[in-house]
C-alpha cells in the first residue's frame, strides 16, 4: 500500500511518512494510489463484528504488516478506544418514524472526532516511542476539532500540540475544553476570524517542507489520511447493521443511505472511499447555511460566499471544505492535473466550476442539502416530541433531512449523530428544551485558563511559526514550556 497526492506531486510514499504529513509538499491531500475492494463475501463475514474490530480489519488494509504488526496495530487499537462511555465505543438509536442514529460521541470530548483522533495519537505514539523522536502537531478547529486533539495527545511523550480556534465562534464548552488543558506540551490559539481564515496561515506552514522535516510538523485534522481512514469504519458499521445484508443470498447486495452532517467534509469523504471500495452507500451530505458542498453538489458551482455565516451548527460553519478535493479526486479517477488545476483556481480566488463530467459523477455519488437555524431548531424539538431524544444542532441537520424526504418501502437509512446535545446549550434553549449540564462539564466552568490570541492585523502565521521554532529550543534545553 503506498501513498500519492492528489496534485500529483507526490507519489510512492509509505504509511509512516503519511501518518506524520499534514498536506502533501505540493500542497495537495494524501490517498493511497489504489483502494482494495470488499467482497460481498466479506462483507457478509464481518456482519458480527464489533465496532472496534472492523477499524482493525480497515486499517490491516491500508497498513501493512511490516510497518506495524497486526498484533501491535490491534492493540494500539484496543488501548485507542477502550475509554469510551458505551461498550463498543459507538451506539446504534432506533426512534420513531424509522430515524436510526448512529451514535459516534461517547468520547471524552463528546464528539465524534475523539473515535478517529484517539486511534491517530496511539499510531504516532507508536512510532515516536520506537525512533525516540519528537513531533509538533498543528490543528486548525472550528470546536470540536480541537479538544478532541488535545485530549488524545496531552501528556503524551514527544509530542507537542498548537491548536488554533475562533475566538466567539463556538460554544463556550467546545472552548472551555481546549483552554482549560494546562499541560506543558498543549499550545492554545484563539483567532479573530473564521476557521477558513485560520486554514489559509496553517497551508501555508505545512507548505514549508524545511519548518515540517525540522519540527516533525503533522497534522490532526482530517487533512490527515489517518483520520479518514478510521473514520471509513462508520460507514461500514452502520451498513453491515442496518442494510440486511445477512440476509440476502447471491452477491447482489442491498444499500444503505447515510446522511452526514458535513463541515471540512471528512466524513463524507470516507463514505465515497468506502463506497468505491464497494459497499453500496447512498450519500447525503448536508449542511447548513454555509452550503459550499450543497451547491457543488447540485450546480457545479464550487464556491465560497463572502464570509463564514455563524450558525447554530457551529462545527460545520466551512466554506471551504477541504476534503472535497479527496473526493474530486476520486472520482475524476485520479486526475491530479484536474485537481491540481481547480483547487489551486479555488484557493486563489475562492471559486471554481465543476466540469461537466466531474460534476455529473459527483451528483450521482452524493445527493445535497441546505438547513436554516430555523429549520434546525424545528428539527430539535419535532425529535423531542416524537421520541423524547435531544438531538445536538449538527445531527439535527442530518435528521432534518429524513423528516422532509420519506423512505421509499424497503429502503434503508441512518443519520449520523456527530455530538452531545450537552455541549451545544445555546441550540438546546432556542428549541425551547432543557439539558442538565453533566458534572464533568460544570467543572470545566470553574477551571483555570490558558490561551494566547491571535488578534486582527497580526501576521498570524510568524506568531505561529515562533512558538514552534520555540517550543524546538525548549524542549532541546530538556525545559518545560510551562511551569506549573
Amino acid at each position: 500500500m503506498r501513498y500519492c497526492s492528489t496534485r500529483g506531486g507526490v507519489q510512492g510514499w509509505g504509511f509512516q511518512q503519511v501518518l506524520f504529513s499534514g498536506y502533501a509538499p505540493d500542497g495537495g491531500m494524501f490517498m493511497p494510489e489504489a483502494l482494495p475492494a470488499l467482497s460481498p463475501d466479506t462483507l457478509k463475514l464481518w456482519t458480527s463484528m464489533s465496532y472496534p474490530e472492523l477499524v482493525l480489519e480497515l486499517c490491516s488494509l491500508f497498513i501493512p504488516h511490516d510497518v506495524i504488526p497486526h498484533d501491535d496495530l490491534k492493540d494500539l487499537l484496543s488501548q485507542a478506544l477502550y475509554h469510551f462511555s458505551v461498550p463498543g465505543a459507538v451506539r446504534l438509536v432506533r426512534l420513531e418514524g424509522g430515524l436510526c442514529l448512529l451514535e459516534l460521541f461517547h468520547g471524552e470530548t463528546l464528539a465524534f472526532k475523539d473515535l478517529a483522533m484517539r486511534c491517530t495519537a496511539h499510531l504516532l505514539q507508536y512510532f515516536l516511542r520506537k525512533e525516540n523522536r519528537r513531533a509538533v502537531v498543528l490543528v486548525g478547529t472550528s470546536g470540536d476539532t480541537g479538544g478532541s486533539a488535545i485530549r488524545s495527545v496531552c501528556g503524551l511523550q514527544g509530542l507537542d500540540v498548537v491548536v488554533v480556534f475562533p475566538r466567539g465562534r463556538i460554544t463556550s464548552i467546545q472552548e472551555r475544553q481546549m483552554t482549560t488543558s494546562l499541560e506543558d506540551n498543549v499550545h492554545v490559539f484563539a483567532a479573530d476570524g473564521s476557521s477558513d481564515d485560520i486554514d489559509v496561515p496553517l497551508r501555508r506552514l505545512f507548505a514549508d517542507q524545511d519548518l515540517v522535516k525540522r519540527h516533525g510538523l503533522m497534522s490532526l485534522n482530517s487533512v490527515n489520511w489517518v483520520r479518514i481512514l478510521v473514520q471509513l469504519a462508520h460507514f461500514l458499521y452502520a451498513y453491515l447493521q442496518l442494510s440486511g445484508i445477512e440476509q440476502v443470498k447471491g452477491h447482489v447486495l442491498p444499500s444503505l443511505e447515510v446522511v452526514v452532517p458535513t463541515g471540512g467534509a471528512g466524513n463524507i469523504a470516507a463514505g465515497c472511499i468506502l463506497k468505491q471500495m464497494g459497499v453500496p452507500l447512498r450519500l447525503v451530505a448536508m449542511v447548513n447555511r454555509n452550503d459550499t458542498v450543497h451547491r457543488a453538489v447540485e450546480s457545479g458551482d464550487f464556491s465560497m460566499a463572502d464570509s463564514v455565516k455563524k450558525t447554530l451548527a457551529s462545527a460545520i460553519d466551512i466554506q471551504d471544505p477541504y476534503n472535497m478535493e479527496r473526493v474530486f479526486w476520486l472520482l475524476s479517477g485520479g486526475d491530479s492535473a484536474l485537481v491540481k488545476r481547480l483547487m489551486e483556481e479555488f484557493q486563489d480566488s475562492h471559486r471554481t466550476v465543476l466540469p461537466g463530467a466531474l460534476h455529473k459523477k459527483l451528483s450521482s455519488v452524493l445527493s445535497a442539502g441546505s438547513v436554516t437555524d430555523e429549520g434546525i431548531v424545528e428539527t430539535m424539538q419535532k425529535c423531542w416530541q416524537d421520541s423524547r431524544y435531544l438531538l445536538c444542532p449538527h445531527t439535527a441537520v442530518a435528521v432534518w433531512h429524513h423528516y422532509h424526504c420519506p423512505l421509499r418501502p424497503g429502503e434503508s437509512r441512518c443519520c449520523i449523530a456527530t455530538a452531545s446535545p450537552v455541549k451545544f446549550q445555546e441550540a438546546v434553549h432556542r428549541a425551547g428544551l432543557t439539558l442538565e449540564l453533566p458534572e464533568g462539564m460544570q467543572r470545566l466552568k470553574k477551571m483555570r485558563t490558558r490561551c494566547a490570541k491571535l488578534e486582527e492585523g497580526m501576521d498570524w502565521e510568524s506568531q505561529l511559526r515562533e512558538r514552534i521554532e520555540h517550543i524546538r529550543s525548549v524542549r532541546e534545553r530538556g525545559e518545560l514550556y510551562y511551569s506549573a
